[in-house]
């Protein structure tokens, strides 16, 4: 929260905040598109660039993310939970079921192999290097499960409901893009060596050469332009779902905290974390009604862009010089990574699938919905739809599974 001494920042009005944000942002997706910046997005990813700059003019005085209000209500209370329900409004759980038990079988084990991990890493180094797990960097690492179980949201969310500190929080969304995006590089200069790959494995890619057919059919069929009805009602279910979970959220904390014994041991008494499990839940049942099709019209675009100014909105907080003092986070989490990797290898190997289920699986929880695409379209264009369904089914799974991993690590900081 914002303290009570006056501010010293070069700009202290909140909707000028706002716009140089906007601005920001529209700077950076904007250069990325072009051919002149592409190798320096190659080195340096936008995403990192939407946390790093305001987090620079936080730093040097242009603004005060302490004192402004846009992270908090605004961002974290309005933005947060209409980007949930619009990347869940998408998720197809029945599509995601017919891609086949395999495909399922490395995703499950992807989700589950970073909670694994988490909890590894953290008791490896609380036995070699006990600084760098100390203080409050459990609750970063819940907030970076959250990202490498589901997405952005979700990383976004476990910031709230464990108050991981926005500089604590900011190492960790500098880790979260370094090591996660050198995996995926990693991830697409294999694609292209997956024929080799599976053939010494012997993995049967029957399945995903019939699946491209259909992905290629669905995305022809369901795509249109979108109208300003189609924008209007996308903007109508995720902030009435913001207001009726507002609106359901105190008096659900209030009971719970008064009638539920183990309520406040896994903060049921928040009214925050009532505000996300409703968006959430909101957001998955209305997946399985007509109002997925305004997927087509772009309501996880629509959901993403409220992602980023929540991103922003994160990074104006940080103080940037701070994230030098723990470079042992950065082997955290390759330590992390690695024992996420060596046990989706082992049940791919068991399981022998095809190297696209294991890097699919994998990238769709470390990268999520932003990137899982892209490496499924460096195994082919048509498959990246099925790289966006299990990224963004990660939005309905990763806010529970972050959550868990958040309890036990936190009993195990205590």
């Amino acid at each position: 929260m914002p303290n009570d001494t006056p501010s010293t920042a070069l700009i202290t009005n909140d909707i000028v905040i706002l716009g140089l944000i906007a601005a920001t942002l529209g700077a950076v997706f904007w250069t990325s598109s072009l051919a002149s910046f592409r190798k320096f997005y190659s080195i340096v990813p936008a995403l990192l660039l939407c946390y790093l700059i305001p987090g620079l003019f936080n730093t040097f005085g242009v603004i005060d993310g302490e004192h402004s209000k846009l992270y908090n209500p605004v961002a974290s209370r309005v933005l947060l939970p209409a980007a949930l329900v619009l990347l869940t409004l998408s998720i197809d759980l029945k599509a995601v079921l017919r891609l086949g038990p395999k495909l399922v079988a490395m995703y499950v084990t992807a989700s589950l192999s970073v909670v694994a991990g988490g909890i590894l890493a953290f008791l490896l180094f609380k036995a070699v290097h006990p600084e760098t797990v100390a203080g409050d960097t459990w609750a970063g690492m819940t907030a970076l499960a959250g990202s490498w179980t589901g997405g952005g949201a979700n990383m976004l969310a476990m910031k709230e409901i464990f108050q991981v500190d926005a500089t604590t929080f900011g190492q960790f969304a500098v880790v979260d893009v370094g090591v996660g995006y050198v995996w995926m590089a990693i991830l697409i200069f294999l694609a292209g060596r997956s024929a080799a790959i599976d053939a010494r494995s012997g993995a049967d890619t029957r399945a995903i050469d019939e699946l491209k057919d259909k992905l290629a059919a669905f995305k022809a069929q369901h795509s249109r332009v979108p109208t300003l009805t189609d924008l209007m009602v996308i903007v109508g279910i995720a902030f009435g779902t913001v207001g009726l979970a507002h609106w359901l959220a105190a008096p659900l904390s209030a009971w719970f905290g008064a009638n539920v014994s183990w309520a406040r041991s896994v903060s049921l008494h928040e009214p925050f974390v009532w505000v996300v499990l409703i968006s959430t839940f909101v957001g998955l049942g209305l997946s399985f009604t007509r109002a997925r099709t305004l997927e087509g019209a772009g309501a996880s675009n629509i959901g993403t862009l409220l992602l980023y100014f929540l991103i922003a909105a994160i990074g104006m907080q940080m103080d940037i010089l701070a994230l030098f003092d723990r470079p042992w986070l950065y082997l955290l989490g390759l330590v992390w990574l690695a024992i996420h990797i060596l046990l989706l290898w082992l049940v791919g190997r068991l399981l022998k699938v095809p190297f696209f289920y294991f890097a699919i699986g994998s990238q769709s929880n470390i990268g999520g919905p932003a990137s899982a695409p892209v490496v499924a379209s460096a195994f082919h264009p048509a498959l990246a739809p099925v790289g966006a369904l299990l990224g963004t089914l990660g939005y309905a799974t990763g806010t529970g599974l972050a959550y868990a991993l958040g309890l036990v690590l936190r009993s195990l900081a205590e």
